[in-house]
């Protein structure tokens, strides 16, 4: 049977609603298809606003994969805004798509994407509207099976409870895989229920069903172990990894929003994983091995993008795009193609030592010269060394000099508040590095209208990194070492006020902490949350630290573990982690002996360039380092008349 739009009754409520546009649907690119000539229905979310949710890659690239299979069919939904939400659960509307404004609830797969766990209470908000049972264990064939993905999924057990089943890495095959295994249910009559769907899935290797393993706890609140409850299960469950990114150009027809986002622009991914080795960086770790789109791959896929689109800015994207091996001849080579278009270049992630003038020249040739935006992460020498980010004070003067000579007045620095072994000290030559610049852009380029922005985050220890054992720093420890920064900079009369200074204060990144170190007891934490009425707890008006704290107090009390046991405690090497049975790829062993050298303040170099340091990814998820240089130049190129 078709699923029936909700459109009729929700539009009704729209002219009640802030941004109403962003309900409505009908964006360039998007895809309509008919609901009973496709025999597999895809659900997919972003559990954020239609603003930040529309750019997101992942979940762009996904429905476009699946809508490009026959016989399956793949919509959008975000998450609705409080008065929204309100409107609905009065007059009845249950969540749906933007694309065809269908129930959530009649699909075959809910798949949600997590880049953030700050996310989990919007999942269970979309659930409840949807008419879903918010645990796993009361749906029934009627429900759709709920899927996790994205970054924040590597560590599923906080809402084990929540979702049917996981899956970690790249999730261009996987789907497909997924696919083709619930339409043969399908067509064989749906036998054993949703019990043999998770069955099927689970036995692959690659998607983890966490009601198939139960978790032991020892006396003291620690994870005794995890262990399979079914027979045919694994005991690991392996991440799914991309290999030859040409293969996979998507999206080809970006999705062109009609309400305004957080990024509009066209992008394209231009290589996918890193091995700079920062020991902070969950991205970095769990996406090895390095992966480089070749050059004429992407010339095709922004040459397609833009036409698709009509965007006049193309974004190149990855975790630290200046790394690409021949980035200087794409960006020449796009530069020269779109010089008459007037298209934008842009590079997000920029590192200190990856950056020359004649790369920035090519970005800026087509647009405007913006500020530029570097990520020192710490403020000493000494905590650079202990969080693997080999940057000198000396590299970072010299970039910034060649910047403000060259015409740049404003350069953003990115550093992090709270990492292992840090004190005050080191937070305070944050100050210093940032007089240097002041004091170096003053001279370099004869003026004193320039300016450099400090920005601070807190850190928040992730699984799968080095840093999975360490401490996180208290939110009051944070703030008092933060407020000092501040007065030091506001103090300084000569070069202070051409700093600006913007940070976050401790308390979501505890919160953070807790959820992505947490195991299957926090779940109960983020249910008494988000009945508390918390929602959209990633954006800052909508946050209560409070709620939060009192909610774990209560929920984690009968367990004999608090908020502090999840953040602040030291792990050791014996304990098991909640997500030791999902695999990276990375070597427990390899992870524990970098935290080693990370407390002994010793560098480790990038396995790009040179011999492999064991870290287990490339044997383990049979892949290998795919990158250039190819040698060719930007294809095709065509000349204007």
């Amino acid at each position: 049977m078709p699923a029936e739009s909700v459109f009729p009754q929700l539009e009704a409520l729209l002219p009640h609603v802030q941004k109403p546009i962003q309900y409505v649907g009908g964006e360039l690119n998007s895809t309509v298809k008919a609901w009973d000539e496709c025999d597999v229905h895809w659900a997919l979310m972003y559990p954020d606003a239609y603003e930040v949710g529309l750019p997101n890659q992942g979940v762009m690239i996904l429905y476009e994969v699946l809508n490009e299979q026959a016989g399956v069919l793949a919509e959008r939904t975000y998450s609705v805004w409080p008065d929204l939400e309100a409107l609905m659960r009065e007059h009845g509307v249950p969540q749906f798509t933007v694309d065809s404004h269908r129930p959530v609830k009649a699909f075959d797969v809910f798949g949600l994407s997590f880049s953030t766990e700050l996310g989990y209470t919007n999942m269970l908000t979309a659930l409840d509207l949807a008419g879903i049972p918010l645990e796993s264990k009361d749906r029934t064939l009627d429900d759709p099976i709920v899927l996790a993905g994205g970054h924040a999924a590597f560590n599923p057990e906080p809402i084990a409870d929540f979702i049917d089943c996981a899956v970690i890495g790249d999730g261009e095959q996987a789907v497909l895989e997924i696919t083709e295994i619930i339409r043969a249910w399908k067509a064989e009559g749906r036998p054993g229920g949703r019990e043999e769907l998770l069955f099927r899935l689970a036995k692959t290797g690659g998607v983890y069903v966490p009601g198939f393993y139960d978790v032991e706890y020892l006396p003291d609140g620690r994870i005794g172990r995890v262990v399979p409850n079914k027979s045919g299960v694994p005991w690991r469950v392996s991440k799914h990894t991309v290999m030859d990114l040409d293969e996979w150009p998507y999206p080809k027809q970006p999705l062109v929003p009609l309400a305004e986002t957080v990024h509009e622009r066209m992008s394209v991914e231009i290589f996918r994983g890193c091995t700079r080795g920062c020991r902070f960086c969950q991205a970095g770790m769990i996406t090895r091995p390095v992966r480089e789109r070749s050059i004429t791959g992407i010339g095709e896929m922004v040459d397609k993008g833009l036409k698709a689109t009509g965007f006049e800015e193309v974004g190149l994207l990855s975790l630290s795009s200046a790394d690409h091996s021949e980035i200087g001849d794409v960006a020449k080579g796009l530069a020269d193609r779109y010089e008459d278009d007037k298209i934008g270049l842009s590079l997000p992630s920029t590192r200190v030592d990856a950056f020359n003038i004649d790369l920035a020249n090519e970005l800026t040739r087509n647009g405007r010269r913006s500020g530029l935006t570097f990520a020192p992460e710490g403020g000493s020498e000494r905590i650079r060394k202990v969080i693997n980010k080999m940057v000198s004070e000396d590299d970072l003067i010299r970039t910034v000099a060649t910047a403000y000579g060259n015409g740049w007045r404003q350069v953003k620095l990115y550093f992090m508040c709270g990492l292992p072994t840090e004190t005050d000290e080191d937070v305070l030559q944050i100050a210093d590095m940032a007089t240097r610049v002041i004091q170096k852009g003053r001279e370099v380029s004869g003026s004193n209208d320039i300016r450099c922005t400090v920005s601070i985050g807190g850190f928040v220890p992730k699984p799968h990194t080095p840093f999975q054992w360490a401490p996180q720093l208290s939110a009051e420890e944070t703030d008092v070492r933060l407020e000092k920064l501040r007065d030091k900079i506001r103090g300084d009369k000569k070069y202070g006020r051409s700093i600006g200074f913007r940070y976050h204060d401790g308390k979501p990144g505890i919160i953070e902490g807790l959820l992505s170190r947490g195991d299957r007891r926090i779940g109960g934490v983020i249910r008494a949350v988000y009945e508390d009425g918390g929602r959209f707890d990633g954006w800052r008006e909508h946050f209560s630290y409070d709620r939060w704290m009192n909610c774990a107090e209560k929920a984690l009390a009968p367990h004999g573990v608090d908020l502090d046991w999840y953040t602040t405690r030291e792990r050791t090497y014996e304990e098991v982690l909640p997500w030791d049975h999902l695999d990276s790829g990375l070597d427990k062993d390899w992870l524990w002996e970098d935290w080693q050298d990370a407390l002994d303040e010793t560098e480790v170099e990038d396995c790009r360039w040179t011999p492999c340091f064991d870290c287990g990814v490339c044997p383990a998820m049979d892949t290998s380092i795919q990158i250039g240089p190819t040698g060719k130049k930007l294809l095709p190129l065509t000349v204007k008349k």
